[in-house]
């Protein structure tokens, strides 16, 4: 996945703003993390979940980068469900196609 996938239509304003922000960090293997997960997982998320995803992505991409590949160890206040979920989250790295859209979409 190269990209936005899903449409951002049905989201409240909050969560479209976030999944815009995790598409555009400014490091691409982060946007491709971020955006990832959160095309996944946007909509399931909780208020609370929402706060924390917020605060998590305050950090610098080059620390989440580090944190998510272990190349650094993960601060202590970081040490939570949804950041291991974060981090456990293998992106599609398929081309897009139409076709490929279409199949993701039901179409």
């Amino acid at each position: 996945m190269t990209g936005l996938a899903r449409t951002s239509a049905d989201l409240d304003p909050r969560r479209r703003r976030i999944l815009y922000r995790c598409w555009h960090r400014g490091i691409r293997e982060m946007d491709l993390v971020f955006g990832s997960f959160a095309e996944a997982e946007i909509s399931n998320l909780s208020d609370t979940e929402l706060d924390e995803f917020e605060v998590i992505m305050d950090e610098q991409d080059h620390d989440l980068h580090a944190w998510i590949t272990g190349a650094m160890a993960l601060p202590e206040e970081r040490n939570t469900p949804l950041f291991a979920r974060i981090a456990a989250y293998k992106p599609d790295f398929d081309p897009v196609t139409r076709e490929s859209l279409q199949e993701k979409l039901g179409q």
